[in-house]
């Protein structure tokens, strides 16, 4: 029976979640810098909001606790990740850059906006993408990884493909992002066992082909945390170390409208796993369905609402396109913070 989980509640910023944090009536959010002064736990087919002192003392340990350092940067305020799609088929710019100088480029105008991080991607994993040989993923991303690793950029690279991730870990990424949470390929655990790589965990119901096929869930928030759980599981197994890992409830990944927007309103549940917790929700088509059908390059306002959401529950990574809007809306975000 998988353990109940816990949700929390009564969210407070600034100078009010100090206060009520030494006056005992509230807890830090995975360390900072949102507070909590109850929570929800949550168990199939039923919930209910206990306060703090009712709740369970382990699991609201895990809640709470600070997060190491991932990937080399500290967790004490929000980092964006910007997405650099090296494909000619992404839905979110249409293969503005496939040629290595535009996407090098591109890079480093994302690293000039605000970006922490730089996520590569040579294989569109959209809703109906077709899958990429490994062997033109490396063609794509190889040169790209090299130049903005010599730049000195923080890279992660977007992949389900062990070799791929080999290479790329080899010529200077740091971080490996899989969406099949290292099931795709039976040698990507090894790999990353053998990398001291960080890596990001996410959850997606089927392949791209597949996905959006009329996904199913009993309940789409403790589906997704139930299988996070295991996947971490297996990565302690073979000897990744749960300080590695970042989880990503996978936002358009196998979710109906329904489903993104349930997960979008409890991603604090994700801290109770004891990881650093990502989320990519930007451009993505579900912000179109829950508003006027726009296409991509015009989802910044949804994507924006979207990020801030997400931060407001104490997420520390943001993968988006559009850095230098999130990196302004953050920086607003949190200056009002620390102004209550």
């Amino acid at each position: 029976m998988p353990p109940p989980r816990l949700r929390p509640l009564g969210l407070l910023s600034g100078s009010s979640a100090s206060a009520a944090v030494a006056a005992g009536a509230a807890r830090w959010l995975a360390g900072g810098p949102i507070a909590f002064t109850q929570v929800e736990l949550i168990e199939r087919g039923r919930s209910h909001i206990v306060s703090l002192a009712a709740a369970p003392s382990e699991l609201l340990t895990t809640l709470s606790a600070p997060r190491a350092p991932w990937a080399g940067l500290s967790l004490d305020r929000r980092r964006i990740i910007g997405v650099l799609n090296v494909t000619p088929d992404s839905f979110s710019d249409s293969g503005a850059f496939l040629d290595r100088t535009s996407a090098i480029a591109r890079g480093r105008a994302l690293l000039e906006a605000g970006a922490d991080i730089l996520d590569i991607g040579g294989e569109s994993t959209r809703p109906g993408a077709e899958p990429v040989a490994p062997e033109e993923e490396l063609r794509r991303v190889l040169p790209v990884v090299q130049a903005l690793a010599e730049a000195g950029a923080l890279l992660s690279i977007d992949t389900r493909h062990a070799v791929v991730m080999e290479a790329a870990l080899a010529s200077g990424a740091r971080i490996v992002n899989d969406v099949t949470a290292l099931t795709g390929d039976p040698r990507s655990l090894d790999v990353l066992r053998k990398s001291g790589a960080a890596i990001v965990l996410m959850h997606m119901a089927g392949d791209p082909r597949t996905m959006q096929r009329d996904p199913r869930y009993d309940d789409v928030t403790l589906d997704v945390l139930d299988y996070l759980e295991a996947r971490i599981a297996a990565c302690e197994g073979a000897g990744i170390a749960r300080a590695r890992i970042a989880v990503d409830p996978g936002i358009g990944f196998g979710k109906t409208l329904e489903h993104n927007l349930s997960l979008l309103a409890r991603l604090g549940a994700f801290h109770g796993l004891g990881t650093a917790v990502l989320v990519g929700a930007s451009r993505k088509s579900f912000i179109a369905r829950a508003s006027l059908g726009e296409p991509p390059e015009a989802r910044l306002p949804g994507s924006l609402a979207a990020a801030l959401a997400a931060a407001g529950q104490g997420v520390q990574l943001l993968r988006v396109h559009d850095v230098a809007e999130t990196r302004q809306a953050l920086a607003l975000k949190e200056r009002v913070e620390s102004a209550g």
